[in-house]
């Protein structure tokens, strides 16, 4: 088997990744909706896997993997790499579980990612009311994820919590000291939440990153008896293209507090030094930045190897991305907490596709399916409409 052609098209706004072979058979990646513009990008690496066989998928990213790099540009290795995927395991008859090892659990747990509710404000009791809303939703979440601090707009909104006026920029903007104000203020929140959810469903905290060392310190300390489940992306994280793993040790080792970085990562190798560091007591790579899913699988089993958990991030916007974060965590190790669960963006991707369980979230678990390849497939003459007018012989051979 060949590979003849690459493709990328949008779809809505997901830059969706086509890989094509002289034996009919295709596969399938996801890019999430906010890299639209990594099309070119993507279609770089076609000359350089034209001929190859996709189902030797190592020796196929051999060719690549090097030429990405951190968030964004690692999407779209990522996304090639579980194209791959999705045809070794149509072409062997299997689902790709069964080519990464094959699975550990048949369910798999997630917690809210992309199920979110507007915020009315940035005081305690409008954390309260929708984590109170949250709690109610059909998927009974046992781990919900909020955005606090500068994972969220108080640095707008509130700036006079935090000592310094917010500057514009890139994705999270915002970078400098609480005055003792903001850091009550942000317990306070956190409290509220807690008193809504109980011991009944975990919290984890998307935090940043823009944190300074003493004030991160002190908000761990302060957070200590609420049994937060993580403290995220404090020091580093979206679109910040270094570890800084020696800042991180420092960090986990002041507090009892867990810390969690890793979705800007790409590749194994930035892990190394977090892990033989004990730099953070979570790592929660993204498989669509990370450099694929068996990247990312890699990354959890020496994760396991050195007591560091794993609950890896889920692209936005998108079934597709869906798909691979079933098939890859049904293969972690014991390590395994929880996979942020992403949901389809419009509504319409729930039509344009077959293979997803309905309901597909119960109890805050994911049933693995057992179809070949990603088991999840989009439908071409549904998913036609929706293809920007440039792309529209994306699904033509």
């Amino acid at each position: 088997m060949e590979i003849t052609d690459l493709k990328c098209a949008l779809i809505g706004d997901n830059p969706i990744v086509r890989v094509l072979t002289d034996e009919g058979l295709d596969g399938f990646g996801e890019v999430e909706s906010s890299k639209p513009y990594l099309k070119p990008h993507v279609l770089f690496y076609r000359d350089l896997i034209l001929g190859l066989d996709p189902t030797d998928v190592e020796s196929v990213m051999l060719r690549i993997r090097k030429l990405g790099s951190f968030k964004p540009w690692g999407s779209a290795v990522s996304a090639i790499e579980m194209a791959l995927w999705d045809i070794a395991g149509k072409a062997a008859g299997v689902p790709v579980y069964k080519l990464l090892g094959g699975k550990v659990r048949d369910r798999v747990r997630v917690y809210n990612g992309s199920v979110r509710f507007h915020m009315q404000g940035y005081e305690p009791e409008h954390f309260a009311d929708v984590m109170a809303k949250m709690k109610a939703r059909p998927e009974k979440f046992s781990l919900i994820k909020q955005g606090i601090s500068f994972h969220s707009r108080m640095p707008q909104d509130r700036p006079e919590f935090f000592g310094f006026d917010a500057r514009p920029g890139a994705r999270h903007f915002a970078r400098g000291p609480l005055n003792e104000r903001g850091l009550k203020h942000i317990v306070a929140c956190v409290e509220a939440m807690k008193a809504v959810l109980g011991d009944e469903v975990g919290l984890a905290l998307d935090c940043g990153p823009g944190w300074m060392m003493p004030d991160a310190i002190r908000l761990a300390r302060a957070l200590e008896p609420l049994n937060i489940a993580w403290l995220e992306d404090m020091l580093t994280g979206d679109y910040t293209p270094y570890v800084m793993a020696d800042m991180y040790r420092e960090l986990t080792r002041s507090t009892t507090t867990p810390i969690h970085t890793g979705e800007q990562i790409y590749l194994r190798h930035h892990f190394k030094e977090l892990f033989e560091k004990q730099a953070v007591r979570i790592v929660g790579p993204d498989p669509c930045d990370v450099g694929g899913i068996a990247e990312l699988k890699w990354v959890a089993e020496y994760a396991d190897l050195h007591g560091i958990m794993m609950a890896p991030h889920g692209t936005n916007d998108g079934v597709l991305g869906l798909a691979a974060l079933v098939q890859v965590a049904a293969t972690l190790p014991e390590n395994y907490i929880a996979f942020e669960y992403p949901i389809g963006k419009p509504d319409w991707w729930y039509e344009i596709v077959t293979g997803l369980p309905d309901p597909i979230v119960v109890d805050s678990h994911i049933t693995v399916w057992d179809r070949p390849g990603m088991g999840v497939e989009l439908v071409p003459e549904a998913a036609e409409p929706y293809l920007a007018p440039e792309d529209a012989g994306f699904f033509t051979w």
